[in-house]
């Protein structure tokens, strides 16, 4: 047999980089570019709703406009969003991260009233209530971790029960009541803002950027994934695939009481009732809009936080427009319906093989 001879590497010689091709991406090869655009396409038809949706000016030292409105109401999505991405990552989901959001106002509101009222306990002065809110978030992460990653009982089940029972917790916290506050420190969580901005983009920028530094700078990011993957072959590699289960829950609670903080700031006072209502589906669907499978593995923050100003620019344009308001959530589900098929690789294909005889059209006059 004749002996194959491989030539050796020359380290100097520079390396090809591929070439783009508009093909690659009718194959279905680029998911950050199609959902890039998708949120430029939402923007445009934006654009097009309001001719003011991108001007931005500065009112007594705030930045205001459309585009800025956008960016502060996804605010505390985007941290949902990030903390929803760790657990759909390891193949899970958390549906109690709403129930979570109105925990913690209402502790940091009841909190902070014994501190208005005149009390001396250290405990109530706007640091420690704030930091205690967030211990708030993170026990209730670690209960859903331990049943999730301990108890191995279904994450829709074990994260349901405190969807269903957080409310009622919310709401024996208050007293049934919706407790309002004027302390300024609280309030600036979710009305401040820094040179202009809205405090709130600040937090989920910080948030962002240390998850991202986390998970992608240490080996953290890999082992969610490979027990997203399979969490039984990464036990058997000497993965802590429990500890790592119950890191992402505790994350997502943190995140979640943190959301829950500036909502409560924005309006000054805590509503145990609607405070974070249906905010858990927002941040499955941005999560899924950017890329992360619900079937665990590989996921992407940044595009998780692109999938979540989706969802706000599209509320923000329905909003700005003459649509029904009994009609936005039917538009917004076409439209989310729309992205999602833009990154299905199948439709994707389906489409580049309709575009399949312009392509060849296209080389033979080259």
């Amino acid at each position: 047999m004749e002996k194959q001879v491989v030539a050796p590497l020359d380290e100097n010689k520079p390396r090809r980089t591929p070439n783009f091709k508009w093909s690659n991406i009718l194959r279905g090869d680029n998911r950050a570019l199609w959902t890039i655009l998708a949120l430029v396409i939402i923007l445009i038809v934006d654009r097009m709703v309001s001719p003011s949706f991108f001007t931005v000016r500065m009112v007594n030292g705030r930045l205001t406009g459309s585009l800025i409105n956008t960016l502060d109401g996804a605010a505390p999505i985007i941290l949902l969003s990030i903390g929803m991405t760790l657990v759909i990552a390891t193949k899970g989901v958390d549906l109690s991260v709403g129930a979570v959001m109105a925990i913690c106002g209402a502790v940091a509101a009841v909190l902070i009233n014994r501190h208005e009222a005149g009390s001396d306990n250290i405990l109530y002065y706007p640091g420690f209530v704030i930091a205690i809110a967030i211990l708030a978030g993170a026990a209730c992460g670690l209960w859903n971790g331990i049943l999730v990653a301990l108890f191995d009982i279904q994450p829709i089940i074990a994260t349901l029960i405190l969807m269903v029972a957080g409310r009622g917790i919310a709401q024996m916290i208050t007293d049934g009541q919706s407790p309002t506050f004027s302390n300024e420190t609280l309030a600036f969580m979710g009305q401040g803002t820094i040179f202009g901005m809205p405090f709130p983009v600040y937090v989920a920028l910080i948030a962002l950027v240390g998850v991202f530094l986390l998970v992608r700078r240490t080996a953290l990011g890999l082992l969610i994934e490979s027990v997203g993957i399979n969490s039984k072959a990464s036990r058997y590699t000497g993965v802590n695939a429990a500890s790592i289960k119950l890191f992402v829950y505790i994350i997502s609670g943190i995140c979640a009481a943190i959301a829950g903080l500036i909502v409560a700031g924005e309006n000054t006072y805590a509503d145990p009732h609607t405070a974070g209502m249906w905010s858990e589906l927002d941040a499955i669907v941005a999560v899924v809009i950017g890329g992360t499978l619900l079937s665990g593995g590989r996921f992407n923050l940044v595009l998780s936080v692109v999938g979540t100003l989706i969802i706000q620019s599209l509320r923000i344009g329905l909003y700005i427009s003459d649509l029904h308001p009994n009609a936005n959530l039917v538009v917004k589900a076409i439209v989310i319906l729309l992205v999602l098929l833009l990154q299905s690789k199948e439709f994707k294909q389906a489409i580049g093989r309709l575009f399949k005889p312009l392509l060849k059209l296209r080389a033979v006059f080259r």
